[in-house]
């Protein structure tokens, strides 16, 4: 495993070298937010990432180095249970390393583990249930299932996305000897199991009305995502992955209908499942990334196998050390070890950039990292205003914000500059309500229309104009000061539902 233990130790020096690069994300702030409102269920996801978020903030800290830890210690754990899965799947340590390497690479897993979102945590969690699968394959234990079950329903409190590849695994449970496990008892002792955890998020969703389901048909209905046809979503995938470890996932679908692989078909049937309902429904590319691991140990059981011949080992170090050059080539567009113009200058000789996944407007940098800039500086552009105001004034002013991202910068930052928390009607911003406030005095920081305020509010102030390059464009909101809100917001607030 000393192999394997330096790719670990690699992607540790990412995390030492990037973590408090750059600046907060947009989601990492509203999760932190959550946090603050511990619930069984969010407007737009489980409540695992916001529990988690409370954890942090009642021990280590939400520092960025704190709050990046533990998605980079989850890409640590998917490097190496991807690497003991290929030995459970016949393997052996050219396999091992093959398969850690490819999830070390991937563009994906480097970016995605960098940020405390859902995202970080499914890979190792995926993963996680592709081993019980294949130990229960092995050894024919029943009560395995409890363990899938449990295991289901912890990565369903993390991100709904699993349920694409419960869809899969079902049916190679329906296609494989598996299938006995139906008549047995332990097969539905874990469906009971992962229901009664996952049940209050359910009720949840259920009080109120089922507010995920509405954001997604929201969120197709506006256009917000990038959609591609098959082909270009397929070439996406490629990019995500690195492209040189792609030919592990070809492998792996070969290794899934050999002989050899065939008793761990189920697994495979997980993949496909997840790879054609995202082609089907055109969903972002990084919806596929948790299901690699998998493939990318079952590529490299076959390439291991078919490498055996003296004359042929020579591939297994060639292969690898070509798949280490590409991935490093690429690391620095997806992790943010450079500097920002070092970033921009590398991306633009390298000719590759971050693969867009919505349809928003563009500043110098990708949406990613767009998304981590400018946030503190608006906030203390609030704060030096706020500060202006007579103190009877203060007490009674709200901080109102367009969406998540103000609202959560506010939340994150404004204690640091004497503010109070924000008010939104994004997301779950409006189940917190407008806290205490009336409307008689509101700093807002909204979109460059202020026509819509001119009618409810007594008097409007233009306060601050907020502007950085690397940001995004949409995101740079005017601050407006609003005294005598009518009708009040309370009156307002139902009104602001971000869902029906």
């Amino acid at each position: 495993m000393f192999p394997i233990t330096c790719l670990a130790l690699l992607r540790v020096a990412f995390y030492l070298v990037a973590a408090p690069n750059y600046g907060y994300f947009r989601d990492e702030m509203y999760y932190l937010a959550c946090g603050e409102h511990p619930a069984w269920g969010y407007m737009d996801q489980p409540p695992l990432i916001a529990w988690i978020a409370w954890l942090l903030q009642h021990t280590i800290g939400v520092s960025l180095y704190a709050l990046r830890l533990l998605p980079m210690l989850a890409d640590v754990g998917a490097i190496f249970l991807t690497a003991l899965l290929a030995r459970k799947l016949g393997g052996g340590r050219w396999a091992m390393f093959l398969a850690a390497l490819a999830v070390l690479v991937a563009p994906i897993n480097l970016g995605l583990s960098h940020l405390f979102t859902m995202n970080a945590f499914d890979p190792l969690l995926w993963t996680l249930i592709a081993w019980c699968l294949a130990e229960l394959v092995q050894t024919g234990n029943e009560k395995i299932w409890l363990r899938i079950g449990l295991l289901v329903c912890i990565t369903l409190l993390n991100k709904y996305g699993v349920l694409f590849l419960v869809l899969g695994l079902l049916a190679g449970v329906l296609l494989s000897p598996l299938r006995r496990s139906l008549a047995r008892p332990w097969f539905w002792a874990g469906i009971v199991l992962a229901t009664v955890i996952a049940l209050p998020n359910f009720l949840w969703q259920l009080h109120w009305n089922f507010p995920f389901i509405q954001l997604v048909h929201s969120v197709r209905t506006h256009g917000r995502d990038v959609m591609l046809a098959p082909l270009p979503y397929l070439g996406q995938q490629a990019q995500m992955i690195g492209f040189i470890p792609a030919l592990l996932v070809i492998l792996g679908a070969w290794f899934f209908i050999s002989q050899q692989g065939r008793r761990y078909a189920v697994l495979g049937w997980g993949f496909a499942s997840v790879l054609g309902l995202m082609l089907v429904l055109k969903g972002k590319f990084y919806y596929v990334a948790p299901a690699y691991p998998v493939m990318f140990a079952a590529g490299a059981v076959l390439f291991e196998r078919w490498t055996h011949s003296r004359g042929l080992r020579w591939t297994r170090s060639a292969y690898a050390v070509l798949m280490f050059v590409v991935g490093a080539l690429i690391a620095p567009t997806i992790i943010p070890v450079l500097s920002i113009p070092n970033y921009i200058a590398y991306t633009q000789k390298l000719g590759i950039q971050q693969p867009k996944f919505e349809n928003q407007p563009q500043s110098k940098l990708p949406q990613i990292y767009a998304d981590m800039m400018g946030w503190e500086q608006r906030v203390k552009l609030v704060a030096d205003y706020y500060h202006s105001l007579p103190p009877a004034v203060q007490k009674v002013t709200a901080i109102g914000a367009p969406n998540y991202g103000e609202a959560g910068a506010v939340d994150l930052f404004g204690p640091k500059y004497g503010l109070p928390k924000a008010i939104s009607g994004a997301n779950n911003y409006w189940i917190w309500g407008p806290r205490q406030y009336t409307g008689e005095s509101i700093i807002l920081m909204d979109e460059d229309s202020p026509e819509k305020y001119l009618r409810s509010c007594k008097s409007l102030t233009l306060v601050a104009r907020p502007s950085d390059p690397y940001a995004r464009p949409d995101e740079d909101y005017p601050i407006y000061h609003c005294v005598g809100l009518s009708p009040s917001l309370q009156e307002l607030w139902p009104r602001l539902k971000p869902w029906k």
